[in-house]
């Protein structure tokens, strides 16, 4: 645990935790380099099947820190822009991640924190849980965070909320597609990001990472010939490669992948003393 991340390892499962409760997990420029680092090194351990973006106490992130807002409001033009890049590398560090991303969102998500929630590949709220992209209120834009949360909620949304800055509920973030999932609570929604993991563990992870980029490539582009002859040249990679021959192996002979975990052992029963007179 650091002063501004607590990061740890639960087997495939890398989670990262905001854990600046008290400051309802604002971001400045530490935590901005931290966060990005931390991503990047989970990036690189193989043993990181996926990643998990949470915050600690009440909130998710309440976008920028006030104290590190009032110390860029004295930069020049030029330090504000090198600040911003820092944060564009996060942003962009998250949003690229070769690896599955999942945000669990409770409580609010300003600012940069929308940001944060927009990068992931899959992001599941609590009902409790409330947005707001509360920039032009300060008289400042979403700007480093845009191109993220465009491509996730729209134009039509976008244009919405960027200038009005209005706060907005879950099943706002639903509907827009911030969120691809809501529960009633943060127990219930444990439960279903555990399920969310459990199957995601049985893809193949060579596979998840060609289908990001695969995302990538394809959105927004025309179908046109050079298109489809780019889909048949990875379909075709990825069919002759060792994941790919492995899986469809696995699945002709009705067998376990070998990236598969092994089924957890059934609970052995307790070993209760005989009862009375027996």
């Amino acid at each position: 645990m650091t002063t501004a991340l607590a990061v740890e390892r639960q087997g495939p499962l890398g989670l990262v935790t905001l854990n600046r409760p008290e400051r309802h997990n604002a971001f400045d420029d530490a935590l901005i380099l931290e966060l990005t680092e931390t991503l990047r090194t989970m990036e690189a351990d193989d043993a990181v099947r996926m990643v998990v973006l949470a915050g600690a106490g009440p909130s998710f992130c309440a976008g920028a820190d006030l104290n590190w807002m009032k110390r860029m409001s004295g930069f020049s033009k030029d330090e504000n822009e090198r600040d911003a890049m820092q944060l564009g590398a996060l942003m962009r560090t998250l949003n690229n991640l070769r690896k599955p991303t999942i945000a669990r969102v409770h409580g609010a998500a300003y600012g940069g924190g929308v940001g944060l929630v927009a990068c992931c590949d899959i992001a599941i709220g609590s009902h409790a849980a409330t947005f707001a992209l509360s920039e032009v209120k300060l008289g400042l834009v979403p700007a480093v965070i845009a191109p993220y949360v465009v491509a996730a909620i729209g134009q039509r949304a976008a244009r919405r909320y960027f200038v009005s800055g209005e706060r907005f509920d879950s099943g706002e973030a639903w509907r827009i597609g911030l969120l691809q999932d809501i529960a009633p609570d943060d127990n219930e929604m444990d439960g279903r990001l555990n399920e969310l993991v459990e199957a995601m563990l049985k893809c193949g992870p060579v596979a998840q990472r060609e289908a990001k980029d695969l995302v990538r490539a394809v959105a927004g582009r025309p179908v046109t010939s050079e298109l489809i002859q780019d889909t048949a040249e990875r379909i075709a990679r990825i069919r002759s490669s060792p994941e790919g021959r492995e899986g469809v192996s696995a699945f002709l002979e009705k067998r376990r992948a070998s990236w598969v975990p092994p089924p957890e052992p059934e609970p052995s029963a307790p070993n209760l003393p005989p009862p009375p007179g027996a």
